[in-house]
C-alpha cells in the first residue's frame, strides 16, 4: 500500500508544481495561509477518496473475477470439432424423396427447418438482424462488458435478474448447447463459451449458425419453424435470398418474440389484426434501427414504411402429408423401422429380442421416431413420381367402383348406434421384379376417411390368388404336378360347416378330370383342394414363409381352405410374392426406402436385396406357363383387350368366400402388379365383379405412359433347361397308350424332365360294358355282346385311385365332345357262380311280359321259340333295362330265359302258345301238368 501511495505522490506532484506559480500570483500574502489551509484538506480529501475508490474497484474486480470463477468451474474449455458439432447440430425434420433424387418434401415435425449457407441470404436480413439484435457485433469478442457488469450489479443488488443485452454470438450458445434457464451459472457460462466461440470462428460462420437456429414462429400451414429459410419460405413463399427489404425486416423482428409476431395461427389462418399488430410494429423498429445504423437511405426507410406487408403473407400451404397422405405416412413408418433397427443393433440386440419385449420394442421405437423427427435425414424412396400422381388421378377419376353400403357404427362410450356409407376401397402396388424396387402404390380412395394403407396394411382374403402360391407352385417344384397332371374335380368327400358338400367351384358344379391347366386357368376350386390334399403332408406352407406371406398363423397352416386363399394377405405381400415366379423362383423382399442420410451427408443405411431360393427355374416358368393361359383364355381374359400395349403378361384373378374381395395380380419379365378391391367392413360386391381388372389395366397403362420400357417388357419369359415336352394322355397325365390315342383324347404339354411320365397310361380300357338300372358295368370275356355295348371304358381301378371317396363316378367325365366316346363303369358285377332261377312269363294281346329278375347279376333276356317243348329258336334278346316285353309273331309256343353277366341261361320259363298255356315242368322233373285251352276273345260258346 505504502508503494502504491508513494507512485501516486510521484505522478501527482508536477502537476501541482505548475498550479502553484499562478496560486502565489493570486494569492496575497494575507490569504496565503488560510489558502494553503483550505488546499491541504480537500487534497488530502482527494486523496483519500481517490485512494478509496481505487481499493473499492480493485476489492469489486476480485470479487467478480472469483464470483465469475465459481460459476465456471465445471465447464471444461471445448474443443474447435465440440464446438463445431454443437452450433451446427440443428434439430431439423426429415426431407423425403422420390425416386431420383426428385425432391418429395418435409416429413411431419415439431418444427419445420431448412438450413441455409449465409451466400443465400439476403443481405437486408443480414444488416436488418445486426442492427437489431447486436449492432456491434462485427467489432466485439463475443460479449459486451456492459452487461457484464450489469449482471454483477443485479446480483449485489438482489434485483431481478434479467436476460437482455446478450450478443448473437451469446444468443447462439444459448440455443445450441446451453439451456434457456435463467441464471447466473448459465450466464457465466454461455459468456465464457461466446469468448472461445469467436476464438474458433469467423462473424459470418456464427452468423450462419444464428440464422439457422433461431425461431420465426409458424408458417403459413400453421407449423413452427426455424432458421430464415424456412421463414422465408414458410412465411412470404420465396428464398431466403430473394427477401425485399419490408420482408427482411418483418422476419428479423420475429426472434425476440416468435409466438407473439408471428402472422399465423396453429389453424394455418393469418391472424386477426389486433393480434396482428405487434409483429407489425416490430417490424417499423427493425426498420428504424437498420436506418439509425446507416444500413439503408432515407428513401429506402420511408417506401419500407408505406409497404403492405401483409399482402405478402402467403396462404397456407399443402404439406407433403396433405398432398400425399399415403406415401407419406408409409414412408415414415418404414424410416421408423430401419432407424429403430439400426438403434438396436448398435446396442447389441436381435430382431427377435425387439419382437419378444414389449419394452424394448416401445424403447427403441422412440428412440426412432425421436431421431425421424430431429435429425434431418434424407430419406430418398423408390417411388417414381410420374407415375405414382398418375395412379392418384386414375384412381380418383375411375368411374366403375360399387356403390356406397350402410355400415353400423356403435360409439364404445354411449353406445349410440349410427349408420355410416361405406365407399368401395381399393389396394395397388407395382414392382420391379428383379430389385424389388416399388414404383409405386394405391393406398385407398380416401386418406380421411379411411386412415389405412390398403396396399400395404390391413391384409384381407387374397381369394383364388393363393392357388399358384401355395398349391400349383409347390407341387410341381415338389415333382407331385405339372401342367398336365390330371386332378378330379369332384366330390372330395369333405364337408363344410353346413354340412353340405365342400368345397363348391363358383358355378356349383363339378368339372370331372382335369389337368392343372384347366384347372388354374379357368379357377377351378375343387381342383386345388383337392391338390393341396396330396401335398399337405410335405408342408408347402414353406413356400409362402419363404416369400414373405406370414399372415397364416396355427391352425390355419392345417386347414385345407388356405388353397383358397388365406385370411390376411396385404397388397404388398400377394404382389411381391408372385414377382418370384418372374425372377426364376426367387423372392426378393419388396422395398420402399433406397437409402437415409443423416444431416453431415453419411449414408446410415442403405438398401441390399438378399434374394431366396424359392422355387426351382423349371417350376417357376411351368406355373407362369400355365398362368398365362388365365389372361389369354381364363378368368382374366379381358385384360388384354384393356391394355394399350402387349407384353408377356401372366397373372391369376381371386374372389374371397360371397364375392367379398376381388383381387389380380398380373406379371411380365420387368413388373408385378397386385390390385384389391372391396368394402372396409366386409360386404358383398354386387356390381360389376370385373371392375379390379379394367383399373388394373388403367393403372398399367398409366405407367406405361410414363415408362414403356420399364413396363412393357421386350424380351419374354424364357424357357430354362431341364424342360421337356411329352405328349400324355389327358385322362389320366400318363404316356399316352393306344387306347387314348384311339379315343382321341392325348394332349401334349411341359414337364420338368426328371418328372415327365414314363408309364403307359392304364385308365382307358377298350371293351364291353352292360347297362343296369341306367348305371354302366364293366363286361365280362363271357358276357354274352348282344347285352353288351363296346367303347373305351374307365378302369374302376384307376376311378379308385385319382377318386378313391366318389361315390358318383358320372362326375368324373366333362361335358364335352372329346368325352362323349368315355364310359365311366359304376362298378364291377361280380358272377355269383351260379345259373340265374327260371322267371315266369305272361301273355296279352299277341305280347309276353314278365317282371325284372331278382338277381343282381341279370342282365338281360333270351325270348325262345319252342318245339315239343324244347328251345326250337332264339327269336329276341331283350336287356334289362329295356321294356321287359315282346310282341309274338304269330302262332306257335314261346318262353324266356334270364341271362347274367357270365352269360348263364336259366331254365325255360313257362310256355305260351297260340292260346295255350303250358305249365312249367315240375322241380322233381315230373310231367308238366294239364294243358288249358284258352279260347280266343267272342268265342266263349264254342267250348
Amino acid at each position: 500500500m505504502k508503494n502504491n501511495w508513494e507512485n501516486f505522490s510521484e505522478k501527482v506532484k508536477p502537476i501541482f508544481k505548475k498550479i502553484k506559480p499562478i496560486k502565489d500570483a493570486i494569492l496575497n500574502q494575507k490569504t496565503a495561509k488560510a489558502f494553503r489551509i483550505t488546499y491541504s484538506v480537500i487534497w488530502n480529501l482527494i486523496l483519500i477518496f481517490s485512494i478509496l475508490f481505487v481499493l473499492g474497484l480493485s476489492l469489486g474486480a476480485g470479487v467478480g473475477a472469483g464470483y465469475f470463477a465459481s460459476l465456471v468451474k465445471d465447464e471444461e474449455p471445448r474443443t474447435y470439432d465440440e464446438l463445431k458439432k454443437d452450433i451446427y447440430n440443428y434439430e431439423a425434420p426429415s426431407e423425403l424423396y422420390f425416386a431420383n433424387d426428385v425432391e418429395l418434401g418435409t416429413l411431419r415435425s415439431d418444427i419445420i427447418r431448412e438450413e441455409v449457407s449465409i451466400e443465400d441470404v439476403s443481405d437486408y436480413v443480414i444488416k436488418a438482424i445486426i442492427a437489431t439484435e447486436d449492432e456491434n457485433f462485427r467489432e466485439h469478442n463475443g460479449v459486451v462488458p456492459k452487461a457484464v457488469f450489469r449482471a454483477l450489479f443485479q446480483e449485489f443488488t438482489n434485483s431481478a435478474v434479467q436476460s437482455g443485452g446478450s450478443t448473437l454470438t451469446q444468443q447462439l450458445v444459448k440455443n445450441q448447447i446451453l439451456t434457456n434457464e435463467v441464471s447466473f451459472q448459465r450466464k457465466a457460462n454461455e459468456i465464457l463459451i461466446a469468448l472461445r466461440l469467436e476464438k474458433f470462428f469467423d462473424k459470418d460462420e456464427i452468423l450462419e449458425a444464428y440464422l439457422n437456429v433461431s425461431s420465426f414462429g409458424r408458417n403459413s400451414s400453421g407449423q413452427y419453424i426455424a432458421g430464415v429459410q424456412a421463414a422465408a419460405k414458410g412465411i412470404f413463399g420465396v428464398e431466403a435470398k430473394d427477401l425485399n427489404l419490408p420482408q427482411a425486416a418483418y422476419i428479423a423482428g420475429l426472434p425476440q418474440s416468435p409466438n407473439g409476431y408471428t402472422p399465423f395461427t396453429r389453424d394455418a389462418t393469418v391472424k386477426e389484426a389486433e393480434y396482428l399488430q405487434p409483429g407489425l410494429d416490430r417490424q417499423k423498429v427493425v426498420l428504424s434501427r437498420m436506418y439509425e445504423h446507416g444500413d439503408i437511405t432515407k428513401q429506402e426507410y420511408e417506401d419500407a414504411l408505406a409497404y403492405d406487408i401483409v399482402q405478402d403473407f402467403i396462404p397456407p400451404q399443402k404439406t407433403i402429408l396433405d398432398k400425399y397422405p399415403y406415401l407419406t405416412m408409409e414412408s415414415e413408418r418404414r424410416a421408423i423401422e430401419i432407424l429403430m433397427q439400426i438403434a438396436y443393433e448398435k446396442d447389441g440386440y436381435s430382431k427377435e429380442d425387439i419382437a419378444g419385449s414389449a419394452l424394448l420394442k416401445e424403447r427403441y421405437s422412440s428412440i426412432a421416431y425421436k431421431n425421424l423427427r430431429q435429425n434431418g435425414y434424407k430419406i430418398y424412396t423408390t417411388i417414381d413420381k410420374d407415375v405414382y400422381e398418375k395412379h392418384l388421378e386414375i384412381v380418383e377419376k375411375f368411374k366403375n367402383y360399387g356403390p356406397d353400403k350402410p355400415q353400423e357404427m356403435t360409439d364404445e362410450e354411449t353406445g349410440k348406434v349410427t349408420v355410416m356409407q361405406q365407399q368401395m376401397e381399393v389396394g395397388a402396388m407395382l414392382i420391379e421384379n428383379n430389385t424389388g424396387k416399388i414404383i409405386s402404390f394405391v393406398g385407398g380412395r380416401d386418406f380421411e376417411k379411411q386412415n389405412q394403407n390398403h396396399a400395404t396394411q390391413g391384409g384381407r382374403p387374397n381369394g383364388s390368388t393363393m392357388k399358384p402360391l401355395l398349391v400349383y407352385g409347390p407341387a410341381i417344384d415338389m415333382g407331385l404336378a405339372s401342367p398336365g397332371k390330371v386332378i378330379a374335380d369332384v366330390d372330395l368327400g369333405l364337408k363344410g360347416d353346413s354340412g353340405d358338400p365342400w368345397p363348391n367351384n363358383f358355378s356349383n358344379r363339378y368339372y370331372g378330370l382335369v389337368t392343372a391347366r384347366e384347372a388354374i386357368t379357368n379357377s377351378y376350386n375343387v381342383s386345388a383342394v383337392n391338390l393341396l390334399q396330396q401335398t399337405i403332408d410335405r408342408d408347402p406352407f414353406e413356400y409362402l414363409d419363404k416369400m414373405g406371406i406370414t399372415s397364416l398363423q396355427g391352425q390355419d397352416y392345417k386347414y385345407l381352405s388356405a388353397a383358397l386363399g388365406a385370411p390376411n394377405v396385404t397388397v404388398e405381400e400377394n404382389t411381391n410374392a408372385y414377382a418370384t415366379f418372374a425372377n426364376g423362383g426367387k423372392f426378393v423382399d419388396s422395398y420402399m426406402i433406397e437409402k437415409i442420410v443423416d444431416g453431415d451427408g453419411n449414408v446410415v443405411y442403405q438398401h441390399e436385396s438378399e434374394p431366396v431360393e424359392v422355387f426351382s427355374e423349371q417350376a417357376a416358368y411351368l406355373t407362369i406357363d400355365m398362368m398365362r393361359d388365365v389372361i389369354s383364355s381364363g378368368t382374366a381374359k379381358t385384360i388384354p383387350g384393356l391394355l394399350k400395349f402387349s407384353s408377356d403378361f401372366a397373372g391369376k384373378t381371386g374372389t374371397s368366400q360371397n364375392t367379398q374381395d376381388i383381387s389380380f395380380v398380373g406379371f411380365n419379365p420387368n413388373v408385378t402388379m397386385g390390385i384389391w378391391m372391396g368394402y372396409d367392413t366386409p360386404k358383398e360386391i354386387t356390381s360389376d365383379t370385373r371392375a379390379h381388372l379394367q383399373l388394373w389395366a388403367q393403372l398399367m397403362n398409366a405407367a406405361y405412359d410414363v415408362n414403356p420400357d420399364l413396363i412393357n417388357a421386350s424380351e419374354r419369359f424364357n424357357m430354362p433347361g431341364g424342360i421337356v415336352q411329352r405328349t400324355y394322355c389327358s385322362v389320366s397325365g400318363m404316356l399316352a397308350s393306344d387306347t387314348c390315342e384311339k379315343a382321341g383324347l392325348t394332349a401334349t404339354d411341359y414337364f420338368i424332365s426328371e418328372f415327365a411320365p414314363k408309364e403307359k397310361d392304364n385308365s382307358l380300357v377298350e371293351g364291353k360294358y352292360v347297362t343296369i338300372n341306367k348305371k354302366r358295368y364293366l363286361a365280362l370275356d363271357s358276357t354274352p355282346d348282344e347285352f353288351a355295348k363296346t367303347g373305351f371304358i374307365l378302369n374302376p381301378d384307376f376311378i379308385k385311385q385319382i377318386a378313391p371317396n366318389l361315390k358318383d363316378y358320372s362326375q368324373l367325365i366333362h361335358d364335352g365332345s372329346k368325352w362323349s366316346k368315355i364310359i365311366v363303369p359304376d362298378a364291377k358285377i361280380e358272377d355269383n357262380g351260379k345259373s340265374p332261377a327260371a322267371i315266369t312269363i305272361s301273355l296279352a294281346n299277341g305280347s309276353i311280359k314278365w317282371n325284372k329278375h331278382s338277381e343282381t347279376d341279370v342282365i338281360g333276356y333270351y325270348v325262345y321259340r319252342i318245339n315239343n317243348g324244347q328251345k326250337s329258336e332264339r327269336i329276341g334278346s331283350i336287356p334289362i333295362d329295356s321294356s321287359l316285353s315282346y310282341q309274338l309273331p304269330g302262332n306257335g309256343q314261346y318262353a324266356v330265359t334270364a341271362v347274367d353277366i357270365a352269360g348263364k341261361e336259366s331254365a325255360l320259363s313257362n310256355i305260351v302258345n297260340d292260346g295255350i298255356t303250358i305249365d312249367p315242368p315240375p322241380k322233381d322233373g315230373g310231367d308238366r301238368g294239364i294243358i288249358i285251352p284258352v279260347l280266343p276273345p267272342g268265342d266263349e260258346k264254342n267250348e
